[in-house]
């Protein structure tokens, strides 16, 4: 199945699960999980959360941040892979003046 993120239109949630500022996101959610393209502005952070039914894969494409990975940070940069396995808990913040751009992966599990 081809997911074609040109073809989507942008969304852009504030606040994503308490997080600060806002995400601009093309998404393919179903029952099975969700693969989504995102742009962090600078500041802004997805909310601390823990994937009690999923995993997590991040790739980052371009610009800098980090993630808070079970009270740990981890430094990322464009051709970085961050994985969250279920059960574990991060978030994903922009802590640079630029963009930050990344794909992901959630599958229900």
């Amino acid at each position: 199945m081809l997911v074609d993120f040109n073809a989507m239109e942008e969304t852009v949630i504030p606040h994503f699960l308490g997080g600060e500022g806002s995400i601009r996101a093309k998404m393919r959610v179903d029952e099975l999980g969700k693969i989504l393209h995102g742009v962090l502005e600078p500041g802004s952070t997805i909310g601390l959360h823990t994937h009690d039914t999923s995993s997590e894969i991040i790739y980052i494409l371009a610009g800098e941040g980090k993630v808070l990975y079970d009270g740990e940070y981890e430094t990322l940069s464009a051709g970085s892979c961050h994985y969250c396995p279920k059960g574990h808990t991060h978030s994903l913040i922009n802590d640079s003046g630029a963009l930050l751009e990344f794909f992901a992966v959630v599958p229900v599990q």
